[in-house]
């Protein structure tokens, strides 16, 4: 028992020193990137693996279009599937990281992360390391719905909570397994500035904090306590908080969704409110997000890499609306407001409105391709 427990004291203290020198490299980094001041934006595209290359790829055809003539460069970066990963025994192959690492936005597919019982090793997901790896803090994922009074925008901290070190927990006996939940002043007090900041820009009048503060009193309380001290600095804005459990009710009340604006909340909360959330919009396959730090952005769909379309040989007939959806905050970010409102607008016909096209995710349904044809033409007539 003895050993055990001094293997998992090890064990901890390296992930205590981890965590310290990314305090201090967070400190570091201080402005963000300014995309008008560079002679060209690099754009990355990582399919990822599943449907992730074929809806991916749509999304891609469409920013070509728009962009057609811009000041950008698409650079294709091949070798994140999970084979390719489990081959390498890393969450993102090096000489991939270092494509990405060249370029200034990624717009990228979704990837598998192998569970327990899985035939893949144990691997870091390929989303949790990218954030990781190029800081990008904040995982921004609006969700509206017009005729329900809808308009959330979730800021989710994207870096720490129990995903920072998820791959790292330690089985201290056959019996006791131990995992850790990481809460830091920089990050929270970044992600929470990132909301308030976007509120005062977007007009909103409204910040909410989602914690479980009453129960997980040190990580979760940190957090509320840090976005109640910004929160401070912006006082035409409400701020209020709430607790997880029952803000996962409330969002199914048509009495109180509707007086919710911006949301801020650690990462493991971030991730499960935001798909009940996409349930309202369509379903996580109709749900982008932008992951944003100072120097890098990522832009994904927020649904995983559905490997089973792919062994029915149906990846085709995959919904590439998460994907477009990722395209227009894509847009938004570098810089192409009018672009991204143009493809916003596109894509609301399409899905919601004229509707001639269905996608199923069989052949009762139209191809990726076909839709992206579709949202394509329905912008040359907007």
């Amino acid at each position: 028992m003895n050993v055990d427990i001094n293997k998992a004291k090890e064990k901890f203290e390296k992930l205590l020193e981890e965590q310290l020198l990314r305090i201090e490299k967070m400190k570091e980094d201080k402005d963000f990137i300014n995309y008008d001041e560079l002679d060209k934006i690099i754009i990355g595209v990582v399919g990822g693996d599943g449907i992730g290359p074929s809806i991916t790829n749509e999304a891609q055809r469409i920013l070509e279009f728009l962009l057609e003539g811009e000041k950008v460069e698409f650079r294709v970066i091949d070798g994140c599937t999970i084979e390719n990963r489990a081959a390498v025994g890393k969450a993102i192959p090096d000489d991939v990281l270092e494509e990405i690492k060249k370029c200034h936005v990624i717009l990228k597919g979704p990837t598998t992360t192998p569970r327990a019982g899985d035939p893949w090793p144990n691997i870091e997901s390929a989303n949790v390391a990218m954030r990781k790896e190029l800081d990008l803090f904040a995982n921004v994922r609006p969700v509206k719905v017009a005729e329900q009074g809808i308009d959330w925008t979730f800021f989710r901290e994207n870096t720490e909570g129990a995903y920072a070190v998820g791959s790292k927990g330690v089985h201290v006996t056959d019996e006791l397994a131990i995992d850790f939940t990481v809460t830091t002043t920089e990050g929270s007090e970044r992600i929470a500035r990132a909301a308030f900041e976007y509120a005062k820009k977007a007009g909103k009048t409204r910040v909410t904090c989602v914690t479980k503060a009453n129960v997980v009193k040190t990580t979760d309380g940190k957090f509320l306590e840090i976005c109640k001290e910004v929160a401070k600095e912006y006082p035409e804005i409400e701020f209020d908080d709430w607790y997880i459990d029952i803000m996962t009710a409330k969002l199914i009340d048509p009495k109180r969704r509707t007086d919710f604006q911006v949301l801020v909340l650690p990462n493991l909360y971030g991730d499960i409110l935001t798909d009940e959330a996409a349930e309202f919009q369509g379903g996580v396959g109709t749900a982008g997000s932008a992951n944003i730090g100072k120097k890098y952005a990522m832009f994904e769909a927020i649904h995983g890499s559905a490997p089973r379309m792919v062994k029915e040989g149906r990846a085709k007939y995959a919904d590439p609306c998460s994907m477009i959806r990722a395209a227009v905050m894509l847009l938004e970010h570098i810089g192409f407001t009018e672009k991204a409102k143009r493809l916003e607008r596109a894509l609301d016909i399409c899905m919601h409105e004229e509707k001639k096209l269905v996608i199923t995710g069989r052949d009762t349904g139209a191809t990726s391709a076909q839709f992206a044809d579709y949202v394509m033409e329905t912008i040359k007539s907007l």
